[in-house]
């Protein structure tokens, strides 16, 4: 488990540079999560916020008699926002719950998916929720010795209470459609609903 999360750590670090700040958040019965602030490297204007410890074991199925301690996904979860706009420091404890979803609610956190913490992500934030975007642009998969699977990166995407419930309706795919087509800066930590209509 350690050699994962070493394996893990020189990943995001080769990445995104040097963290400048990091939180450990445990749960009641599960292992620690910990995040890691990169405002570093090419990060101008920007703050990445990434999970490590989800990485850790491979989220299971959780209709499956029996975990399987070595197969399955494996995955770390990565925050891009625009710097300086909001207390977005605040996203530590949130991002930590995400992360912590697979063990806790025996979850699959996949692309597509959409995670709710049921609070504000930071102060003042108009999102409670993130969509779960494809890996691989920012920090490459991290391929792992057989039989495991490789780390998987996943960029989360804010989204706003009325985004969420179109998502739900429509899918991923429609709903980054329409930011596309809106021009929307989904790192603006203070940005509104885009137009659904």
């Amino acid at each position: 488990m350690g050699d994962v999360l070493a394996l893990v750590e020189a990943r995001l670090r080769t990445a995104l540079g040097e963290p400048d700040a990091r939180a450990a958040v445990t749960f009641l019965g599960t292992d620690r999560i910990e995040v890691l602030r990169f405002t570093g490297g090419d990060t101008e204007g920007v703050v990445r916020y990434a999970t490590l410890g989800m990485s850790a074991a491979p989220m299971s199925d959780p209709t499956a008699a029996l975990a399987d301690p070595v197969k399955g996904p494996r995955a770390e979860l990565v925050l891009t926002v625009r710097a300086g706009l909001a207390d977005t420091d605040k996203v530590l404890r949130p991002l930590a719950v995400l992360a912590a979803s697979p063990q806790v609610e025996g979850v699959i956190v996949a692309p597509g998916a959409s995670l709710d913490v049921g609070e504000p992500l930071w102060p003042d934030a108009p999102f409670t929720s993130v969509l779960v975007a494809e890996p691989g642009g920012l920090v490459e998969d991290l391929e792992l010795d057989e039989p495991m699977d490789p780390v998987r990166f996943l960029p989360l995407l804010p989204m706003t209470q009325n985004e969420a419930a179109w998502k739900r309706v429509h899918g991923a795919a429609a709903l980054q459609e329409k930011w596309l087509n809106g021009g929307t800066d989904l790192r603006d930590p203070l940005r509104r609903s885009v137009s659904l209509d």
